[in-house]
């Protein structure tokens, strides 16, 4: 993580934090800021470590996620700027823009400004507009600096000589709080906020730092199976690794010494099994050194889940809750994050809000801004009651952030504390599924026109009428890795549900071999006449 280097130019720090002041002065209340006349500035910078980012295939087009926030121009007095590496494909922008009800598209379009900086590299985008002075200053005569605020993906330093450099306030946790969202950090929320999180370590520098760390795990949990070996600040899942310590509890029983136990687990974290496919114990060693790494006790349980509850930290200092999720993992072993359902469970979303309300005052008292999730852990008891166990804070906008907003935008709904459900304007309760994972080798070479076709002629689009529908984003990962994002929203989980498995079927249809024409050259039997102007 780049953290916030305090030496670099003091007056620019102090600068940095008398822009975000400037948020509060000028949004005095939560309904205020949601729907004010402003300039919004749109940076989805993946601005994280980018060796990790690369676990995750297709991350080169992960700055679409935050196309969500184009609904926001359902505010006619709303404008704004998003910028990309890499330019959109016109017709996924006029899709999003189509879904505005109540708004002419020709009115949207003129409040929104794309740009990019036409750079594929391995880089934050933020960095990429920082080496571009007339980009830089195309943004800034663009944007109304009394009126305008900056908002992103995750804020790093980055985000924060932008701010600056702009003279724009940045919508987010300042960089020296993003300590919070890491493992560690998350652990130490937890415990000042007496949060019931698992047992486990603090960070660890090194393969011998850890090895000594869970084994003092170890003896304090005799009996413990698993635990969890996660990389400091990694993604989605995909920096963590499991450690079976079943095949190896012979070769250090109860009676062996710290030191025993310690080379033991240190000459067997060869067996780690790694969430991420490609990784290695070589390389995950040398992660451990530049990124550091806990462990905690891996959660056994029959029936376990993984909810969220996901929240806001406003201008003001306010803490509101917006909503709770069971989220969908995978990978080998559950660790990996592919999509979500809303609402959590009724027998623990209550449950999860007060939980999530703890963790965000804490977070407003160190002065986080806007965005923060809390993933937890819940099993069910043999006397039909759930354990909570919270894992890992996320300082930023992740994977249920995009499809719960695209949800509130839409509809202009408004989500109910006592209930933990979202409710439309006519009253009526809402739900979805949503994934950024839908992927399979078959969707390789959809293109986003392709995709729009299907979408028309099997009416997959979203029903503003009804509230109903999907909402696809991630469009642009769909011709070369076949994979793509979708939000399905239904009157009840149920019909969320029948509306998700319509869309695949209706994918898996189309990308049948019979649909496959046309697959090689030698499929093209060209005329052998034609007309003038014709083919």
């Amino acid at each position: 993580m780049q953290t916030f280097d305090s030496s670099h130019v003091i007056d620019r720090v102090d600068q940095f934090h008398e822009l975000q002041l400037t948020l509060r002065e000028r949004w005095k209340t939560v309904e205020l800021f949601d729907n004010s006349d402003a300039d919004i500035l749109v940076i989805p910078s993946l601005s994280l470590d980018q060796r990790e980012l690369k676990k995750i295939e297709g991350c080169e087009h992960y700055e679409e996620r935050l196309l969500f926030s184009l609904i926001r121009l359902r505010n006619p007095r709303t404008r704004l700027i998003y910028v990309t590496s890499m330019p959109l494909h016109p017709s996924i922008i006029d899709y999003y823009l189509q879904l505005l009800p109540g708004i002419p598209f020709s009115h949207a379009r003129n409040r929104l400004l794309l740009l990019s900086a036409y750079d594929s590299s391995q880089k934050p985008l933020s960095q990429k507009i920082l080496e571009r002075p007339r980009l830089l200053e195309r943004i800034r005569q663009a944007l109304r600096l009394n009126k305008a605020f900056l908002t992103c993906y995750n804020a790093t330093l980055w985000e924060a000589k932008l701010s600056v450099k702009l003279g724009v306030p940045l919508y987010a946790p300042a960089p020296e709080l993003q300590i919070w969202g890491t493992k560690s950090g998350s652990r130490q929320i937890f415990a000042e906020s007496n949060v019931p999180h698992p047992d486990g370590s603090g960070l660890a520098r090194s393969a011998d730092d850890l090895a000594e760390v869970a084994a003092e795990l170890w003896e304090r949990q005799p009996t413990l199976q698993r635990m969890v070996v996660k990389l400091n600040e990694g993604i989605s899942g995909e920096g963590n690794a499991l450690l079976d310590l079943r095949p190896i509890s012979h070769l250090a029983p109860p009676n062996a010494t710290h030191a025993e136990r310690v080379a033991t687990i240190l000459e067997n974290f060869q067996l780690l099994r790694f969430q991420a496919t490609q990784e290695t114990w070589d390389n995950f060693s040398r992660r451990i050194v530049e990124l550091g790494a806990i462990v905690e006790a891996f959660i056994e349980g029959e029936i376990k889940r993984s909810p969220s509850v996901q929240g806001r930290i406003t201008p003001t200092g306010e803490v509101e809750i917006l909503s709770t999720h069971d989220q969908i993992l995978g990978g080998p072993d559950g660790q990996i994050y592919l999509g979500c359902r809303f609402p959590a469970d009724e027998a623990y979303r209550l449950h999860l809000q007060q939980l999530g309300l703890k963790i965000g005052k804490n977070l407003a008292d160190k002065g986080a801004l806007e965005r923060y999730g809390v993933d937890f852990i819940t099993v069910l008891k043999e006397n039909g009651e759930w354990d909570i166990q919270a894992i890992e804070i996320n300082l930023r906008k992740g994977g249920t952030t995009h499809p719960f907003m695209t949800l509130k935008l839409l509809t202009n709904g408004r989500y109910n504390l006592s209930t933990g459900l979202f409710y439309s304007q006519q009253g009526r309760p809402k739900y979805y599924i949503a994934t950024d994972n839908l992927q399979k080798d078959r969707y390789q070479g959809l293109l986003p026109n392709d995709l729009m076709d299907i979408i028309a002629h099997h009416r997959l689009h979203f029903d503003s009428g009804t509230e109903t529908g999907t909402v696809f984003h991630l469009m642009g990962c769909l011709s070369q890795f076949g994979k793509l994002g979708l939000t399905s929203i239904g009157d009840s989980l149920q019909e969320a549900e029948d509306i998700y498995n319509k869309v695949i079927k209706v994918l898996d249809a189309e990308t049948s071999d019979k649909n496959r024409e046309f697959s090689s050259i030698s499929d093209y039997t060209l005329p052998i006449t034609w007309e003038e102007g014709s083919w």
